[in-house]
């Protein structure tokens, strides 16, 4: 196959990875890009996801090993697409890469971590713990190697490099540029929550037990920075009653106009979460309308009708905190013709799917449309988008697309 008719995909979560699959399992040489240390993307830091309600490790797992046995894979980490040029079937693309600091010698013995005297915040599990300078991203990093954050570190530390048996620190890696050419190019970029501090109103910037749906799911998660126990940011202490909020900054022309499809499931996932934890706990959840049709109804229906969960139609106005350090919500109640206030151990905001490309640098290659979404009739022949990258969608609905996606990018490479 000649170098110039690879497929390039921007993005190392579950659509990338899919989409690198499908298209190298098929014959086609495949460079994939990750502007992360690790591929995984978002789904990665989830408890559990539909349709299977099974942690993603498993399936994660076994994309791992098919990248690890495919030799039409070539994997970028801390990569970002800087510019993109040619036409379809001989595009050219420079790609920046930034040092991980740490080589492929590195056989996570974990001596380094043990000398590193700096810390840094988690950003894997959202800022709630810390790790040290040098650290591995997550349980299931791939590539499966340490990286260390430099800006943490203390000035002229070289404590990880001299602990090292292996040889694998080089603290003098330094930021390298790469030209690819590429037959077709998919941007499988994904999503990121919206920005709760934005939300004024809603106590997350004022409330430590004020948090969004990803933190919940680090919480939930035993590899999370509770070991899966769903406890209170401010004192540790064990939940008892936890408030929904849906639509937080969805549906809402000062924020995020559009419906992100999944928050609504998410929620009632997540009071899953905690009942299985503590039964006795209590459940409000607050939303305009629940938005599960289809194959989800039964679950949602079961989850409904547990006694301990309330659904209360209606928006929140605020979130304030108690002289006891808790967060307390108002809020309509419709239905009941009132407005409430109550009092809750642990309030989740259900934020919307913001996509990663409303805010990276612009290609002008590219054309997003007026949400940050990249539109697949707005592209130029040739350049395609996947998953999350294209609309919100759940984990189902974006391994479907990336495949799909795959198959016409492929379709580009037959016909140059």
């Amino acid at each position: 196959m000649n170098v110039d008719n690879k497929i390039l995909i921007v993005g190392g979560g579950i659509s990338g990875v899919t989409t690198a699959l499908e298209a190298a399992e098929t014959g086609y040489e495949v460079i994939l890009i990750e502007k992360s240390p690790t591929l995984g993307g978002r789904i990665s830091g989830f408890h559990q996801y539909f349709p299977k309600m099974c942690p993603p490790t498993c399936g994660l797992e076994i994309n791992y090993r098919r990248l690890r046995s495919s030799r039409k894979i070539e994997v970028h980490t801390l990569s970002e697409v800087k510019s993109i040029s040619g036409e379809p079937g001989a595009f050219k693309v420079l790609v920046e890469k930034k040092p991980s600091y740490v080589n492929d010698k590195c056989v996570l013995c974990d001596h380094c971590t043990a000398v590193c005297p700096s810390e840094r915040n988690n950003d894997f599990n959202y800022d709630m713990d810390k790790t040290k300078a040098i650290f591995l991203p997550n349980a299931m990093a791939f590539p499966s190697r340490y990286v260390i954050d430099r800006e943490a570190c203390e000035t002229g530390c070289e404590k990880c490099a001299e602990a090292c048996k292996y040889d694998a620190v080089d603290l003098s890696m330094k930021e390298e540029e790469f030209e690819f050419d590429a037959a077709s190019i998919v941007f499988a970029t994904g999503w990121k929550p919206y920005d709760a501090k934005k939300l004024k109103n809603l106590g997350f910037s004022s409330s430590p037990d004020v948090i969004n749906n990803v933190m919940m799911e680090r919480l939930s998660s035993v590899s999370g920075p509770t070991k899966g126990r769903i406890l209170r940011p401010s004192n540790q202490e064990p939940v008892e009653s936890v408030a929904f909020v849906q639509c937080a900054g969805s549906r809402d022309e000062k924020h995020l106009p559009y419906c992100s499809s999944i928050c609504c499931l998410g929620s009632l996932k997540q009071a899953n979460y905690l009942l299985e934890q503590n039964p006795d706990s209590r459940i409000s959840i607050f939303y305009i309308d629940i938005r599960t049709a289809g194959k989800y109804e039964d679950f949602v229906a079961s989850v409904q009708s547990h006694p301990n969960v309330e659904m209360i139609k209606g928006k929140v106005a605020k979130i304030d905190q108690e002289q006891n350090g808790k967060p307390v919500v108002d809020a309509e109640d419709i239905l009941n013709q009132k407005m409430i206030r109550r009092e809750y151990d642990l309030v989740v905001l259900a934020t919307g799917m913001e996509p990663n490309l409303k805010e990276q640098i612009p290609l002008k290659e590219i054309q997003l449309d007026e949400d940050g979404f990249m539109h697949p009739d707005f592209q130029k022949p040739g350049i395609y988008s996947a998953g999350t990258a294209k609309r919100p969608v759940d984990v189902n609905s974006t391994i479907q697309d990336s495949t799909g996606t795959a198959l016409k990018a492929i379709q580009t490479v037959r016909l140059n």
